[in-house]
């Protein structure tokens, strides 16, 4: 399976537009285009030792949102049952998806793997209001240029039973 980029502004948009407050399961939350702006500048001054900076925006129990900073490429990684969808926010950078992982280490009991990097795979060239799409089992990682930075809001799914090749 290849992850499915999007490009269309007024659905990037209408994505970003959610949650600014977040209550209980099930509730509505709005985060707004300035809000994450301001997000991102706090998070600018936070990059830990592996070139990013994160937070939860939301936890709804069964998906969960967050919003990352990049100013350094991540590590490898690899989700055997969960899908991550992805909205870019700021910057520019990469997306090396597919291959094989190189080095993995992890948990076979919950299906999630590091590595030193990926052979072979696909990259997908990433800027703002880009949508992309990563089935679950695929190694991926996000390359970000010297100098650069990537920021994104990133929900976590499970996958469903039997894998996203199931789903019709």
């Amino acid at each position: 399976m290849t992850p499915v980029k999007i490009t269309l502004s007024a659905v990037a948009l209408a994505l970003i537009a959610l949650p600014s407050s977040v209550w209980a399961q099930g509730a509505v939350g709005v985060w707004r285009k300035a809000e994450l702006d301001r997000r991102d500048a706090a998070l600018s001054t936070s990059i830990g030792a592996d070139g990013s900076s994160r937070e939860t925006l939301a936890d709804y129990g069964n998906h969960r949102f967050r919003y990352l900073r990049r100013d350094s490429d991540g590590r490898p990684e690899q989700h055997n049952n969960i899908i991550d969808v992805v909205i870019v926010h700021s910057g520019q950078g990469t997306l090396l998806v597919g291959g094989e992982m190189v080095n993995p280490t992890g948990n076979a009991d919950t299906g999630e793997y590091l590595g030193t990097g990926i052979t072979g795979g696909t990259r997908y060239e990433l800027g703002a209001g880009d949508v992309i799409h990563i089935p679950e089992g695929l190694p991926h990682s996000f390359l970000v240029p010297q100098g650069q930075h990537l920021t994104y809001v990133l929900v976590k799914f499970p996958a469903p039973e039997g894998g996203t090749s199931a789903v019709q």
